[in-house]
């Protein structure tokens, strides 16, 4: 791993994370990695999901906090990093760790396959219910403190709430 300052470059944008033409496309996965409501089940559909899920079945599931790597298919990226992040429970159960490590694996595995770009969802804050706040503010400060040859983080907000929390703390 390169031992130079973090020169990652992250920008806010709000749209549809299948869209993007990163190498690299985070999922917001959940453990089984075969696909749900939200992110996951429209990355799924997008990519192609035959071939998505005999993929993903064959990595055998995924713990919380933890990445695993896919070919992105029918996607625009190269590759999907499954990132499976935690359940809000209070904040008590080690989640702010949790979703850190799951920023932090994104970038270590885009290191790996040599990806200049990547793009994250709002991991957790659907239907796992962590606060947008306390996420982005993770998110953010997880992506400037972790070394990384990857160039290019895109944070890909849903909605116009995320996307001004993204904004406020890149500013």
């Amino acid at each position: 791993m390169a031992s130079r300052p973090n020169a990652l470059r992250i920008v806010a944008v709000q749209g549809d994370i299948t869209a993007e033409e990163t190498d690299v496309i985070v999922n917001a996965a959940n453990s089984s990695l075969m696909g749900g409501g939200g992110v996951d089940g429209a990355i799924h559909r997008a990519a192609g999901a035959a071939e998505l899920r005999a993929a993903c079945a064959a990595l055998g599931g995924c713990p919380t906090g933890e990445v695993k790597l896919t070919a992105a298919y029918g996607l625009k990226a190269k590759w999907i990093a499954h990132a499976v992040g935690p359940v809000w429970w209070g904040g008590d159960r080690d989640e702010a760790e949790l979703l850190a490590r799951c920023y932090r694996r994104s970038l270590e595995l885009a290191d790996e396959v040599a990806a200049q770009s990547i793009a994250f969802p709002a991991i957790s804050t659907g239907a796992y219910g962590y606060p947008p706040t306390e996420a982005a503010r993770i998110a953010v400060e997880t992506l400037r403190s972790t070394p990384t040859e990857v160039r290019l983080a895109r944070l890909v907000a849903f909605d116009a709430a995320t996307f001004a929390l993204y904004e406020s703390l890149l500013a």
